[in-house]
């Protein structure tokens, strides 16, 4: 596991759903577990929050904090917001800096982000764009620059909502069977999008199961999917 793992999303619930399992474990393991996310989804992402009569931005900005504040504490992470807006999210100019230099700060081992396609949320391509970029930006491609860098971290693409349609095939699965309780308890916390709940439990046995069919390790009742951006580099197979 890495040390240091950072999960940026487009919105504030995106790690939750798609990372959940894996920053627990980050943390369960001594390791550094943070979350970045773009904005709050305030405008997409909200519809149960705007069901509410005379809602605001505002309000619905500081109740998606303050659920991701305490589903990133269930994981034992970290919880940060660039609060960019969205729908569209829009990540150029000052606003790729601030993603660059966070990203900097955190140093991470591993970063995990979303596809480079997704026919039902514009927001996400753009997110991975920005992340691919910013990433390359904060490691300086791995060589001496005019600038502070990084080691250059790996980059994986978490699970979309259809992954078939989103260009994702997984390449790796991670056992979250000691953590599941801590992702269940982080997705409660999202009620504005609480139909998620169902659909990403099922999905993490579903995924335990193709885990098992590899590994061999009966053990596995529920595993998070990515899909490696990077080769991997090994000392040995």
């Amino acid at each position: 596991m890495s040390r240091r793992l950072l999960a940026i999303g487009a919105h504030a619930a995106d790690f939750v759903w798609r990372a959940g399992g894996v920053l627990a474990l980050t943390s369960h393991n001594g390791g550094t577990a943070s979350v970045l996310s773009l904005s709050y989804g305030e405008r997409g992402e909200s519809g149960e929050l705007w069901k509410e009569p005379d809602q605001t931005i505002e309000n619905v900005k500081r109740i998606r904090h303050e659920e991701a504040e305490r589903a990133a504490g269930h994981l034992g992470a970290s919880f940060r917001c660039l609060d960019l807006g969205d729908y569209p999210l829009e990540v150029e100019g000052e606003a790729l800096a601030q993603l660059t230099d966070a990203i900097r700060a955190a140093a991470p081992d591993v970063i995990v982000t979303h596809t480079d396609r997704d026919p039902f949320n514009p927001d996400h391509p753009v997110a991975f764009a920005a992340v691919e970029r910013a990433r390359a930006l904060a490691a300086g491609a791995g060589v001496e620059s005019a600038f502070p860098t990084i080691q250059p971290p790996q980059l994986l693409l978490f699970e979309p909502h259809q992954p078939e349609l989103c260009n994702f095939t997984p390449t790796t699965f991670v056992d979250i069977t000691p953590v599941i309780d801590r992702k269940q308890a982080a997705m409660e916390e999202m009620k504005a999008q609480s139909y998620l709940q169902t659909y990403y439990g099922q999905r993490a046995e579903q995924r335990a199961n193709h885990a098992r069919r590899v590994s061999g390790n009966k053990e596995i009742r529920y595993a998070e999917a990515f899909m490696r951006v990077l080769p991997q580099v090994l000392t040995e197979l």
